[in-house]
């Protein structure tokens, strides 16, 4: 695994390419783009169907007392266990560096061998938040002395990945693993170390490179559509990564008026209806799916596909079905259900 360079890279005596195990190829990215773009004319009543989930990272459960309506579908039941509602507590590792705690658990608890969509659980979590990189020598003299930073990267072959760390210990470990303790580390906004990567001519992002079984390697074009199909500024993801308050709520109805959002959408077989994910609580209480990110559709791993939605026409599927109870914002974890009394703004976008 490579250590410093600014320009010439080199890697260490006897890194090879099985030193990283690759969390998604960009095969499957190329697969979430398309998916991304998959069609859809409107989420109003007509033409359009409304696939139940009975409950979050449930399995759904037949209802045969209760008449289904005749444009309504079954999706696939979901295929992974029950999601975090909110995120972990704030932790700080070391002390004076705050852990991304969402992405240190998508990688602590990452399987032997991850299915696809354990892999893209991670990069989601990467999707806010803030992550470490690792800087030769002292990152606070190099910056006052407007000197470029030396940013710790590991070679596979031709091919440079920067090294990012999810928490204090994921760099203590890799400092254990290396020696190199003339090493400092600089906390930066995840999408901003993103868009580092993708200004460059780096291959991608290695993921804590201590960790067990493998170091997590996210490619380049994995990233690129990480950026290009969400929002900017992750305004939703941020929120609903923080801790709840009174306001939360109402803060992310407000973000999702200008955001880019996402629904998820599926065939009960060919040439049945599309059908729109809905979750439903043991109570009955049903909510529409919505999503931040076409990747938190992908990772639940339902074989849904993301559809881009608006404000509005969501607004307009609140306003023509009373009986939906509001929305429930990504399912993957942390989630979030917003009621419709909370929803007035967005239902007030309804042409």
């Amino acid at each position: 695994m490579g250590l410093f360079s600014r320009s010439k890279r080199t890697s260490e005596p006897g890194a090879t390419s099985q030193d990283v195990v690759a969390v998604a190829s960009d095969r499957d990215a190329e697969a979430a783009a398309a998916a991304s773009a998959a069609p859809i004319e409107s989420i109003s009543p007509v033409g359009i169907s409304m696939a139940t989930f009975q409950g979050v990272g449930e399995a759904p459960t037949p209802r045969v007392e209760e008449p289904v309506p005749p444009a309504r579908v079954q999706s696939p039941a979901p295929v992974q266990s029950p999601a975090r509602a909110e995120a972990p507590a704030a932790s700080e590792t070391i002390p004076g560096l705050r852990d991304n705690v969402l992405l240190r658990e998508a990688v602590a608890t990452l399987p032997e061998n991850p299915e696809p969509r354990d892999l893209l659980n991670v990069v989601r979590q990467l999707l806010q938040g803030n992550v470490f990189l690792r800087v030769k020598g002292d990152a606070r003299s190099l910056l006052s002395a407007g000197r470029e930073l030396p940013l710790a990267v590991a070679g596979q072959g031709d091919a440079q990945f920067v090294l990012t760390y999810s928490s204090g210990a994921a760099m203590r470990d890799s400092l254990r693993a290396d020696g190199d303790t003339d090493t400092s580390a600089v906390g930066q906004s995840s999408l901003a170390v993103i868009r580092l990567v993708l200004a460059g001519t780096y291959a991608g992002l290695i993921v804590d490179p201590a960790s067990t079984p493998a170091p997590i390697m996210l490619p380049r074009a994995l990233l690129q559509h990480a950026v290009d199909d969400g929002d900017e500024n992750a305004a939703i993801k941020t929120l609903l990564s923080a801790p709840r308050t009174d306001a939360t709520a109402h803060q992310v109805v407000d973000a999702m008026i200008g955001a880019p959002l996402w629904i998820a959408a599926n065939r009960a077989g060919d040439g049945q209806p599309m059908g729109i994910a809905e979750s439903r609580t043991p109570d009955g209480d049903r909510f529409i799916e919505v999503f931040s990110q076409p990747l938190e559709v992908l990772a639940l791993g339902r074989g849904d596909s993301p559809v881009p939605v608006k404000a509005a026409q969501l607004g307009a599927a609140l306003a023509a079905d009373e009986a939906i109870t509001g929305l429930l914002f990504d399912p993957g974890g942390p989630w979030l259900r917003v009621v419709r009394a909370e929803l007035m703004p967005v239902i007030a976008l309804a042409p």
